[in-house]
């Protein structure tokens, strides 16, 4: 049965109350939602791509965003601009998942002796928020600050990265009777020319959709439609409301091109097109009376690319009432000044609503500020003191509330309020009316909020990580931003970091993971963002990297929840995600060779995320993509058809359980048959003839493997290693001569000829590859050696937070230090689920072939009754970390009998359970 969007969104809500059981901890249940990529988050938040503070969405399909940012300074002296594309001295601080709270601190003498922590707060329903401004001077002598609130709006942009590129769409102007069908609300479309994206179209975009300015909505079809005889696009036609009419078409070719296309369906003609470079209206009547048909297909006859902008459907007469205009965007609002003290009012005109803000401090000037780059003009406007109207370039507007001087005597501090509200001219005006700056009330409700942004139940060995924990929780729950475009529609999206303005598939699923020890609805949440609906051309949702973490995030909350029904909901999209990276689905050229290895070179150049990772970069270097396959993308592969498998064995699906182990099998069996290197102890890239056959692995000019490195290393995720191998993959994993180093693992072998210590990921430690290794390790019975992985992680992180505020991205080999985006979440979030595990109570972690069949921990935590299960059998044991109650002696039982158990530290037991068994009772008194 084919999903709808609909059907899907009725489907979660019936799930809601099932979820809300399931979980144990009274975790969140699956949220509602209406629109299938956006997340379910207010419409304020963090969302801003300029300057940080709280954004409103007034409406979320237009991809408008207005902005309130909060800028301290210094009195006459200087102003910090909180720029997010650059370190600008604020840090994300606390947050909760559902951002009803957040904060940052904002830095004016480092570290913490001048400095304001700017918190945004949900009152009482989504008609307002709360900005409190706590200011403090830990210095022995006063201090004279500013407060600046900086409001403006802000539009959607024609280009990723570029948020002040804004898209100038076109409106249509229809005569009476008249109607609009966009091109991209086409029922059908077909190119004679295939190619691997038929089925997995970058950044979820609609086959042949462009973004181009001056298209009605800014999309329209190109991508070289009607190039080639046989292209067709089809629309369904409603009934219309006379029988008389013309129909015209908006197309752009290029200057002097020729193509004729052939209409079906309401019309039946051919007609000629010759290109301008510009948009040409064509017009073709239709008499309606007689005509059976309801569709029209538009077939070319090659020659020439058309860019279909869309058909607008006129009365016959009216063709000279059908306008097209540029829209403009206009960010300088009316400014209204109500009678209520400390108040302003904005209307912009590309909003309804109106906005309005309050303050509790007094001394203040209202200015404008007409300028686009506050980082240069507004820094060299801070000694302009006369001036009401600060003009800059003339290209951006933002409305200065200039609060000053805020006095700070020695060793003090102060808090500060306002209010922003939206809503129509008289609901705005009667909140600043009503406005009350009950500041007892507002502090405990501020408190209340705070509270909900920590860890709960930690364990006390858990107390040296617990800011870096806190850091990394606020900086997950903060990367929000909007708009971002994919099918069309504007969402929020939680992205890696800022300056990555766009959909990232691999990196979100490391978000989910993060979210999962935050928040499981917002885990949920994010998952079904990057899934696609199972009738939609698009296998599942990409941008970046093939890596398919949604898989992995599946599992875990599948171990969180044991809920059939969260299983059976997303298995239908995540199957057929699997399916397209294994090759069986649609468009998919990963398997095309005949050695039965995988790869992805033609739907992004990095195979494991790793960038300048000395195999891969080898391969493009020299055009080898086609002849090539990379370890990761097979190693992940089996992994995820293992998962698959589970879960289809869980939901009774004995067909697609045969598929799986099809898939495991002969994937393993490749492999293990031609990509292992004896030499090196490392497996490696294969290359192919001509005719896709394997003709041996990818070295160096002196013979050695090109892919000493976690790539290398990546089958023990699978779990198809021989004995021997495993061994000898764990010694390259634990010496510091190979892939070990104090900072963690790093991603590259230090004794390869071509490790250097200025690379992006070569010479450098991420967290992302090491939480897989860390989940294999488990899985192979090597506790400690997981332990190590995440204690090393874990105090690389809180040295790095401890000394600069900042989450980075990752970490340089040779001196353990940071680098990279300083507020990256994403592939850097497996140190909250380090840390959950380790040091957080009533969690429960296995490797990849254990899974959570049930569980219930006292309230305590002082004893646990669990089920595992595992699809295979298999010699040996896996480990199981359980977090419980300190300072208790507990007695563990595996399958009714006493077994001994490690305690690295005071309420964390470490377990070995029998891989021989496919269920195990797990019992902690």
């Amino acid at each position: 049965m084919k999903t709808t969007p609909l059907l899907l969104v009725t489907v979660i809500l019936l799930l809601a109350p099932v979820l809300l059981h399931a979980q144990s901890g009274g975790e969140t249940a699956i949220p509602a939602f209406s629109r299938q990529h956006d997340l379910n988050l207010p419409p304020w938040g963090p969302y801003t791509k300029n300057y940080i503070g709280l954004s409103h969405i007034p409406d979320a399909d237009r991809g408008v965003r207005f902005d309130l940012s909060v800028f301290p300074g210094f009195y006459r002296r200087k102003v910090e601009v909180p720029n997010v594309m650059f370190e600008t001295n604020y840090h994300p601080w606390e947050a909760t998942a559902a951002l009803d709270f957040f904060s940052f601190r904002h830095e004016l003498e480092w570290k913490d002796r001048v400095y304001a922590d700017i918190s945004y707060l949900k009152i009482s329903d989504d008609s307002s928020r709360l900005v409190r401004m706590e200011l403090v001077n830990n210095t022995d002598i006063d201090q004279n600050l500013t407060m600046n609130f900086m409001a403006s709006v802000h539009f959607p942009s024609l280009r990723e990265y570029q948020p002040d590129t804004p898209l100038y769409h076109a409106e249509v102007v229809l005569p009476p009777a008249g109607v609009w069908i966009d091109a991209t609300d086409y029922s059908q479309i077909h190119f004679t020319r295939k190619t691997p994206q038929d089925n997995l179209v970058y950044n979820g975009m609609l086959k042949g959709e462009i973004r181009a300015n001056r298209l009605v909505s800014g999309s329209g079809i190109g991508h070289g439609f009607g190039k080639a005889k046989g292209d067709k696009i089809r629309f369904e036609i409603a009934d219309l409301k006379v029988p008389d009419n013309d129909v015209v078409f908006r197309y752009r070719i290029g200057k002097d091109e020729k193509v004729r296309v052939v209409l079906s369906g309401v019309l039946n003609d051919t007609i000629a097109m010759t290109g301008t470079g510009a948009f040409e209206l064509l017009s073709v009547p239709l008499h309606q009376k007689g005509v059976k048909n309801t569709s029209l297909t538009i077939t070319s006859l090659g020659g020439a690319e058309i860019q279909w902008d869309g058909i607008a459907i006129v009365p016959k007469g009216s063709r000279a009432q059908l306008k097209f205009r540029d829209h403009q965007w206009n960010s300088t609002p009316e400014i209204i000044i109500p009678s209520v003290k400390n108040t302003v009012i904005l209307k912009y005109k590309d909003i309804d609503q109106y906005y309005g803000i309050h303050w509790t401090y007094d001394d203040y000037v209202l200015r404008e500020v007409l300028d686009n780059d506050l980082d240069v003009y507004f820094r060299r406007a801070t000694n302009n003191h006369v001036a009401t109207k600060l003009r800059g370039d003339n290209k951006g507007h933002y409305t200065n509330v200039f609060m000053k001087p805020v006095l700070l005597k020695p060793r003090s501090g102060k808090i500060l309020y306002g209010r922003v509200y939206t809503g129509n001219l008289q609901e705005v005006t009667n909140a600043l009316r009503a406005g009350q700056w009950d500041k007892d009330r507002l502090e405990q409700h501020y408190r209340e909020l705070k509270s909900k942004t920590r860890s709960a139940n930690l364990l006390p060995d858990g107390k040296p990580y617990l800011f870096g924990d806190q850091l990394m929780r606020a900086t997950i729950a903060t990367n929000v931003v909007y708009p971002v475009y994919t099918q069309k529609s504007y969402i929020r999206h939680r992205t890696p970091g800022r300056w990555w303005d766009s959909l990232y598939t691999w990196d979100s699923g490391f978000i989910g993971l993060g979210l999962l020890d935050m928040d499981t609805g917002q885990a949920i949440d994010n998952l079904r963002a990057y899934l696609m609906d199972t009738d939609n051309p698009s296998a599942f949702l990409h941008h970046g990297t093939p890596l398919p973490v949604q898989h992995y995030l599946y599992r875990e909350i599948w171990n969180r929840t044991q809920s059939l029904e969260f299983l059976k909901t997303f298995y239908p999209q995540l199957k057929r995600y699997h399916d397209f990276l294994a090759g069986h689905e649609g468009s998919s050229t990963t398997d095309i060779l005949h050695s039965g290895l995988l790869k992805t070179w033609d739907y992004f150049y990095n195979s494991g995320g790793w960038d300048d990772y000395p195999p891969q970069a080898f391969v493009h270097k020299n055009k080898l993509q086609s002849s090539t396959s990379p370890v990761i993308n097979t190693a992940h592969a089996i992994r995820t058809a293992k998962i698959m498998k589970q879960a289809a064995i869980l939901l009774g699906l004995d067909k697609d359980v045969k598929a799986y182990d099809r898939d495991i099998q002969r994937f393993s069996r490749a492999l293990q048959s031609f990509s292992w290197d004896e030499t090196s102890g490392y497996f490696g890239y294969v290359t192919h003839t001509e005719h896709h056959t394997p003709a041996g692995i990818l070295k160096t000019a002196e013979g050695e493997n090109l892919n000493m490195g976690l790539g290398g290393a990546s089958p023990l995720i699978s779990g198809i290693c021989t004995e021997k191998q495993q061994e000898q993959l764990l010694q390259k994993l634990r010496s510091d001569q190979h892939l070990w180093s104090k900072a963690g693992l790093s991603a590259v072998d230090q004794s390869a000829s071509y490790y250097r210590n200025d690379g992006y990921w070569n010479g450098t430690v991420w967290m992302p590859h090491q939480w897989f290794f860390f989940k294999a390790m488990l899985d192979m019975g090597e506790a400690d050696f997981a332990y190590r992985i995440a204690k090393t992680a874990l105090e690389t992180w809180k040295r790095e937070t401890e000394a600069t505020y900042n989450c980075m991205e990752h970490f340089i080999i040779d001196t353990g230090r940071g680098a990279g985006w300083h507020q990256f979440g994403a592939l850097s979030s497996p140190v909250v689920n380090w840390f959950s595990a380790y040091y957080k109570k009533g969690i429960i972690t296995t490797g990849y072939d254990f899974w959570i069949r049930e569980k219930k921990f006292a309230p305590d935590h002082s004893s646990l009754h669990a089920k595992l299960i595992r699809a295979e059998k298999k010699d040996g044991y896996s480990a199981v970390i359980v977090t419980m109650q300190e300072d208790r002696k507990y007695q563990v039982k595996v399958n009714g009998k006493v077994v001994s158990y490690d305690m690295p530290h005071n309420g964390c037991l470490v377990i070995r359970v029998p891989n021989r068994s496919k269920e195990v009772s797990l019992e902690i008194l």
